[in-house]
């Protein structure tokens, strides 16, 4: 897996059709965030609708699979990647750092939302919440994930709590390993998304009775599609054409479980997540 560090050092796997490895034109190079528990596991969740949308614009392509959602906000603003799916914060962050745009956000079960959750074992008892929860051991995500760091820290704080000291805190745990860490008892919370948890109990990777949700916050924009700073903005039309074309039934061949499609969306669909970042300090308020 990459990290940010040598994000695009080493090209992803090419997959390309005859039919579009003839068309001229540039690679196009597709980045996509850890939202499985391993590379190969995203890679291979992911990459039927990259095909997909790289055959409908007639161009090779190449993808990377990263191993967290802040290296995608810099190759983006680097001119490293064109095209992403990425967490919302990790976009917001894109945004500020290089312009990126978002141009779609994706559906899943039928809504572009979601949440972010807070999981526990299940034998523990929490007297009140969040006050009963002082000195337990918590994992947060790494800081480029929104529902695993932004949004919880942000929480917390409106509530006069700082993480870091309120709890034994530690951070930058992929969501899949904040699930396992919690079924396992190797911690006493972790902050994870109801999409992650809900795929990891489709699959059997954890069992729903393993952990229990203490905290679940309120509706988040989904994850978006962006492009780059730049690209051309006939291509990027293009893009938003093609997957706001995708039906339901399309999506259970080319998307992963649960994902039906997307909605168009701008800048301004993410807000929320924009404010959070402001009210927490990694963000200064524009003027």
């Amino acid at each position: 897996m990459l990290n940010r560090r040598t994000l695009f050092a080493t090209a992803g796997a090419i997959v390309a059709s005859p039919a579009y490895l003839r068309a001229q034109g540039t690679r196009l190079r597709f980045a996509v965030g850890p939202f499985q528990p391993t590379p190969s596991d995203t890679r291979r969740a992911f990459e039927p609708f990259f095909r997909h949308l790289a055959e409908r614009l007639g161009r090779p392509y190449d993808l990377v699979v990263t191993n967290d959602w802040a290296g995608i906000a810099i190759a983006l603003a680097n001119g490293q990647a064109d095209v992403a799916w990425m967490g919302p914060w990790g976009y917001v962050l894109a945004h500020h750092q290089g312009g990126a745009q978002a141009i779609a956000t994706v559906k899943y079960d039928g809504n572009p939302f979601y949440h972010a959750i807070i999981l526990a074992r299940p034998g523990l008892t929490i007297s009140s919440w969040p006050d009963g929860a002082k000195g337990l051991r918590i994992s947060f995500a790494d800081v480029g994930s929104t529902s695993g760091w932004l949004i919880p820290t942000h929480y917390f704080r409106t509530r006069g709590i700082d993480p870091k000291t309120f709890f034994q805190y530690r951070d930058g745990a992929s969501h899949p390993a904040n699930v396992t860490a919690v079924a396992n008892g190797h911690v006493d919370l972790a902050t994870d998304f109801d999409r992650n948890f809900n795929g990891m109990a489709d699959r059997g990777l954890v069992r729903r009775d393993e952990v229990k949700i203490v905290w679940t916050s309120e509706p988040l924009p989904n994850d978006p599609l962006v492009v780059r700073a730049g690209f051309d903005p006939a291509i990027t039309d293009r893009i938003r054409e093609i997957v706001t074309a995708i039906s339901e039934g399309d999506a259970r061949s080319i998307m992963p479980p649960r994902y039906t499609g997307w909605v168009s969306a701008d800048h301004k669909a993410y807000a929320l997540i924009e404010a959070a970042g402001v009210a927490v300090g990694r963000l200064q308020p524009k003027t």
